[in-house]
């Protein structure tokens, strides 16, 4: 009897692994019917990793390899970024007659990007070529819809002393001009009565 349990174990396996070598061969053949039917198993979501994976191979996009195959490709999006950019400017100065950009003083002294810009009223211009402003700011409380009143102070540089307390003046972000000043006075909108 313990030598009839060994033979029949040995052809429960075999067929069964028979059954698994034909449904490997034939997986290829059954896996499209099978998609475009709805299957009965439940199925389970992608990971976003597995996911970007299975876009990539819809696109037919592959990444490199290998450190050297990503590099290039990097290389290769680089150098057509530049030529987008390229392009984009000439078009931009061809629009423009050629002129180019307008040179401003606060563009210049400020660097990239547009420099910031608030309205405010005079508090003090007691110290020597200094100002110092306060700022208002209404908003809306994002969750209560209650408006919230606020205002902050900052120290702007008045090259010529022309602002006195109470006036309405608009100033520019600036470079550091001293240990607190980080703005600059454009103009005074209305003075004080």
């Amino acid at each position: 009897m313990a030598d009839e349990t060994p033979d029949t174990t040995e052809e429960q396996v075999t067929p069964a692994a028979e059954t698994a070598e034909e449904t490997t061969a034939a997986a290829p053949e059954a896996e499209a019917p099978e998609a475009a039917a709805p299957a009965a198993e439940p199925v389970t979501p992608l990971t976003p990793k597995e996911r970007k994976v299975a876009a990539r191979a819809r696109r037919g996009v592959r990444r490199g390899a290998t450190p050297e195959e990503r590099a290039e490709a990097r290389k290769a999006k680089a150098v057509a970024r530049s030529r987008y950019r390229t392009n984009k400017r000439a078009k931009v100065n061809a629009a423009r007659g050629e002129a180019g950009p307008a040179k401003t003083e606060s563009t210049t002294e400020h660097g990239p990007g547009a420099p910031k810009e608030r309205l405010g009223i005079v508090t003090s211009a007691k110290a020597d070529k200094t100002i110092t402003v306060r700022i208002d700011v209404a908003r809306r409380h994002r969750r209560y819809q209650k408006i919230v009143r606020s205002s902050s102070t900052l120290h702007a540089h008045d090259e010529a002393n022309d602002a006195n307390a109470g006036d309405r003046v608009r100033v520019i972000e600036s470079r550091p001009l001293s240990a607190s000043k980080r703005w600059r006075l454009v103009e005074i909108l209305e003075r004080a009565k």
